[in-house]
Formats: structure tokens, sequence, C-alpha cells
């Protein structure tokens, strides 16, 4: 490893501490180095604040003239919630610039390398791109295709069911797996499920201390009662609710609505086709709405309408030493299948972690 990849290593590290407080925001991590001695390192903490170069900058002041810069993700360029990092290295006096990819939001892509090249700044892009990418691989979905990365999570039998004949679904995987579960649901922006897993399991859909992501329901006849424990302040994260475009023409349904926005529940609309959502369509609204990782926890039907429209980036199964049986007991995809094994869904990028008696397998899907 030589000095470059050394220091590009130092701002992927820091990256990565902002993992739970900078979405939609990429993660980025800065080092500025004289010779070789680090006067200042940085991280992004929080959307809102300080990015991770003109944290560093500010922390280094003077003594960042003549400097070299690292970092994970190209300068921008343009301002949104903070002034833009090219301007204030321009102002710095950095005579150097290395980083490890360029900024895929359309907004910058190129055009801060480009700007401090105009300055007679060097820049060097490319040390452990691979790697840099890899980090931010929600980021580059969200903001290149609008849309939120979406996980598909699963807990189910040895056998691939997630509830028995009559129902029964406590507790499939252990406790362990659970816990490892809440600690996922704190590092995405949203948990989708269907108006169903309210019906019969009437969760809290909370992260149990840490941060609780924000909760989107399916639910296209508006079924869900106020009642339910997800709209209760032990639940206390913002919830939305997703009808069908159609019930909007129905005066108890504008009524209902009205209640529920009183109450601090977001009720959005969205089209169907052939009595299924259009999922496409809600995950651009649901994107608008600065959700960049979401995570699908709903029943079989939930399951099968994201992966049947190839919207599913990954899939977590959670599978118990659980034998439960029976044609009529609950299957973790549902929907209409396929004919032949060729058509089944492939992955790629496959891990096997045993957590506890439970054996996790995930992966990327091959789409």
């Amino acid at each position: 490893m030589n000095r470059h990849e050394f220091f590009i290593r130092k701002t992927l590290d820091l990256a990565e501490k902002g993992r739970y407080n900078v979405s939609p925001n990429p993660m980025v991590g800065a080092v500025l180095v004289k010779g070789k001695k680090v006067i200042s390192s940085a991280y992004h903490k929080r959307v809102g604040g300080l990015h991770a170069e003109a944290m560093a900058i500010k922390k280094a002041g003077k003594r960042a003239r003549g400097a070299d810069l690292y970092v994970n993700l190209e300068p921008c360029v343009h301002k949104g919630r903070t002034p833009a990092c090219v301007d204030a290295i321009v102002q710095s006096g950095i005579k150097r610039v290395f980083c490890a990819m360029k900024d895929p939001n359309p907004l910058n892509n190129g055009l801060g390398v480009k700007k401090l090249r105009k300055k007679n700044i060097s820049v060097k892009v490319g040390i452990f791109e691979k790697e840099a990418l890899a980090l931010n691989h929600v980021f580059v979905k969200y903001i290149t295709k609008n849309m939120p990365f979406v996980i598909l999570k699963m807990a189910e039998s040895l056998d691939g069911k997630i509830a028995t004949k009559t129902g029964d679904s406590k507790w499939i995987t252990s406790d362990m797996s659970r816990r490892y579960v809440h600690r996922l649901r704190s590092e995405v922006d949203a948990i989708l499920i269907g108006v169903n897993t309210i019906e019969k399991d009437n969760p809290l859909l909370t992260s149990r201390g840490q941060k609780n992501p924000i909760k989107v329901i399916l639910d296209p006849d508006f079924k869900v009662q106020l009642r339910s424990r997800i709209f209760t302040k032990k639940s206390p994260a913002l919830s939305i609710v997703v009808i069908g475009k159609n019930k909007l023409s129905r005066k108890d349904v504008l009524e209902k609505i009205k209640g529920f926005s009183r109450k601090g529940i977001l009720v959005i609309s969205c089209i169907r086709k052939k009595g299924l959502f259009d999922l496409s369509t809600l995950l651009k609204e649901l994107a608008d709405l600065e959700i960049s990782r979401l995570l699908i926890e709903g029943g079989g039907k939930t399951a099968a309408g994201f992966l049947e429209q190839g919207l599913v980036d990954r899939v977590m199964f959670f599978i118990s030493p659980l034998i439960i049986g029976g044609k009529d007991a609950v299957t973790s995809v549902e929907g209409s299948g396929i004919d032949r094994i060729k058509q089944a869904l492939r992955l790629k990028n496959i891990g096997i972690k045993q957590i506890g008696q439970d054996i996790l397998i995930n992966g990327d899907l091959i789409n």
C-alpha cells in the first residue's frame, strides 16, 4: 500500500462513522496531510452539518495552505444545505486533491474536479474506487435513479414458511436474530409493511432504543385504524399510509385522511395496475421524501410485489432450524411464481452468517 492508498483508506474508515446520521447524503471522510504528517481529519456527521472537506479545512486553519487533501468522494461544486466544498478548498490554499471516486450526483459529476483544475489545483481520481463505490452504494442508486436502495428481509423456517396454517408466527427466529434486525432498522430511513401485517401482528416497528425509521404501510383500501400500535407514542417515528389513488373520490376516505393528518400521519396515494400498486412510482415518491434506504418487512404478498416488479436490491433471509410443514402454511414469497427454474431470481455477492441457531443468507439480486 503506497502513501496515497494509505490516506484514502483512512478517509473510508472516517466516512463509515457517519453511517447512521447522514442519509440521504453520502458518507464522506477527509484527511489533510503535509509531508508525512496529518494536520487534520474529519467526516460528515449529520445532514445539514459541514461536509468532511470543509470541516477538515476549518480545523486546520492556516496550516491547510500547501497541504494535500484526501477524500473518498469528489468535492461538491454546488451549494445545497451547506456551501460548496470546492470553494473552501480553493480559498484554503490546498495544493493537491486525491479522491477515490467522482460524485455520481448529476449536479456535481466531474464538475468539482474540473473547477479545481481550473484553479491550478492538482487532482487525482480513482484510488480505491471500487471500495468507495461499495461504501456509498445506497447513495449512488438514490442520486442516479431517484429511488431508495431496497432491502427485503424475511424470517422463515427451514421449509420456507413465515407462519403456520393458523397464522401463528411468534417467534420463528431467535431473540438474537431479532436483535440483529433492530440494529438493521436503525441503519435504514424507512421500513415498509403491508396492512395485513398490522392486522395479524399489530407491530410497533421500532428499533428498540436506537434511531427509529419512518414507517410505511401499504393499504390500498385504507383499512388501517388509528388505534393500531404503530400510531401510538410507543412508536414515535413518522408514519406514512399508502392508499389506492382510486379511493380519493370517496367522501368517507377524505374524512378519514383528515383524521389521520390531525394525528401527524401522512397519507399518500399511488396508482394501481391490475389490482397491485405501481411500486416503482411509490419508490420515487419516497425518494422525494429523502428516503434513500428502505427495508421491506411485510409478508409474502408484499415481498412478491417488490420482487416481481424487479425493485429489490438486496435480500436478507433469516432461516430458523424449524420445520413447520403444511401446504396451507404461509410462505415467505407469494405471488404468481415461475414456471421453470431457469426463470428464478438469482443472487450475487452472497454472504452466509450464523446468528445463534439461525442462519442469515444475504446477497444482491441480479437484475
